[in-house]
């Protein structure tokens, strides 16, 4: 969808207190927000969000090698800190969870269905990238799904992408999720094991090519 410039400001409530949009970023450049169904007249409150949003927190992978390709993931709803701290607590999920205390949900289409946006940092500027929701939610949660709705994709040099984008070599980031490091530089025990299995399926190739 066509990028669309932030104009206002947004405030939402975090473990350590009040927060702006930009602050979700994390001092990275995407952003990820889905908005779980987890309040007063949701079903299942206080004990449970939505269904379909729990479904999706559930399958939600390790955050870490979003974190790699410069993108954080967070979930918000209108629930206090409190409740959504024992929620996650409650059924194991790790991923940041804030509370909404203005227009955002109405602004960005999220106010009575849930739904992900997407939105990208251009220095000073915030702008809002794309919107998914309904039975598109369903397809959420793997790493490989986030990060083909972002922007800058999957950052590998196979994609079709503008001068400029960053890319890196396809496999090569990749990390075990306690591993990662600073530009996401993988495992020098993994880039050896790619290699050797890039080279062997190389070979056997060639061998079948008359």
């Amino acid at each position: 969808m066509p990028w669309m410039a932030v104009e206002k400001t947004y405030a939402f409530e975090g473990p350590a207190g009040r927060v702006s949009l930009d602050d979700l970023f994390a001092g990275r450049s995407q952003l990820i927000v889905y908005r779980a169904f987890y309040e007063p007249g949701v079903f299942g409150w206080p004990d449970h969000a939505c269904r379909g949003c729990s479904m999706v927190a559930d399958q939600v992978a390790h955050l870490a090698h979003l974190n790699a390709r410069d993108t954080t993931l967070v979930f918000v709803s209108r629930a206090p800190q409190a409740d959504i701290a024992r929620l996650k607590a409650r059924m194991g999920w790790r991923m940041p969870w804030l509370t909404i205390t203005d227009d955002f949900d109405a602004d960005f289409g999220v106010a009575e269905w849930h739904g992900t946006n997407v939105f990208y940092r251009d220095g000073g500027r915030v702008f809002r990238t794309y919107f998914i929701n309904n039975r598109g939610d369903e397809q959420m949660g793997g790493t490989w799904n986030y990060l083909d709705i972002t922007p800058l994709g999957r950052q590998e040099v196979w994609e079709d992408s503008p001068k400029g984008y960053p890319q890196t070599q396809t496999y090569k980031w990749w990390n075990w999720n306690d591993s990662y490091v600073e530009d996401a530089a993988p495992d020098q025990k993994w880039v050896e094991v790619s290699d050797a299995g890039e080279k062997a399926f190389r070979e056997q190739q060639a061998g079948k090519t008359p």
